[in-house]
């Protein structure tokens, strides 16, 4: 038997495994992870978060200045390098649990690099903002869906979160049919899959978008997604920056801003909902 915590990020939802010296997991394997994510037999969840401190987890962590490292993988139990939602949570629970000062700034190294998390009010419950660091948009692609038996394709653009994203602009969120299967994507740009975005315009800095999320199948809410989705957004529109935009998603809504220094900042909730004991 070994803990474990439950919590989200607009809907976007994870099983937190506190192992904070390594000692209880050793190596996360892919079987326990889609045991834990199973939403029938097991807890449920989108991925799964294991919360250890950066000198034990290896390699990964090598010469990151953070106490905490996010050890993320996605539901079928492969290894993400980010998930923006996921961070949060990750956050929320280590200042819930006094391991971290909500009243000041917080690093979290990830396989994508520190990121740090600010609280709102300096309050352990506050909704939380992190910076995400600098995006890199890259080249223009294409993503195609299969809808009734046809195949529809949309241009999209190539954003870099520390994980990769297609973001796509589409004229209906109900175009791209139900998400069941990821989109088909250039393999030669995205060799390791990649996140898919499809998004229409609500209003001036104000769009909403679905996500088909690799390793997970289409999610209530994306982080790095919504990063991306703004970015692209921004672009499009000439936008100035320090401008913000809100992103609706189904689990809720992001506020995202990207920063005259090159930064993106992220700014939503995360809730803990559960906790107790498994053997899965």
């Amino acid at each position: 038997m070994y803990p474990f915590l439950k919590g989200h990020g607009t809907e976007n939802d994870f099983v937190l495994l506190p192992d904070p010296d390594g000692a209880v997991h050793g190596e996360l394997y892919a079987a326990r992870v889609r045991a834990l994510c199973d939403r029938r037999a097991g807890i449920g969840g989108d991925g799964v978060l294991r919360v250890i401190r950066t000198r034990a987890v290896g390699e990964a962590g090598a010469g990151q200045d953070a106490e905490w490292f996010m050890d993320y993988r996605n539901s079928d139990g492969s290894i993400s390098e980010m998930c923006g939602n996921g961070v949060r949570v990750f956050g929320r629970h280590l200042a819930q649990q006094g391991l971290v000062d909500p009243t000041r700034r917080v690093p979290v190294a990830t396989r994508a690099g520190v990121k740090v998390l600010t609280f709102a009010g300096g309050a352990a419950d506050g909704e939380i903002t992190v910076d995400m660091g600098i995006p890199k948009v890259l080249e223009e692609t294409s993503v195609a869906v299969r809808v009734d038996g046809r195949v529809r394709s949309w241009h999209a653009l190539h954003v870099d979160m520390g994980n990769p994203h297609a973001v796509a602009f589409v004229d209906d969120l109900d175009d791209i049919g139900p998400l069941l299967e990821a989109p088909a994507h250039d393999a030669s740009v995205y060799p390791a899959g990649v996140n898919v975005e499809f998004v229409v315009r609500r209003a001036p800095g104000h769009v909403a978008m679905r996500v088909h999320e690799r390793g997970s199948g289409e999610t209530r809410s994306c982080g790095t997604g919504a990063c991306a989705v703004m970015v692209a957004t921004a672009l499009a529109d000439g936008a100035a920056r320090d401008t913000a935009y809100r992103i609706d998603l189904p689990g809720g809504t992001l506020r995202i801003t990207w920063t005259a220094d090159d930064r993106i900042l992220m700014s939503g909730p995360a809730v803990v909902v559960a906790e107790g004991v498994t053997d899965l």
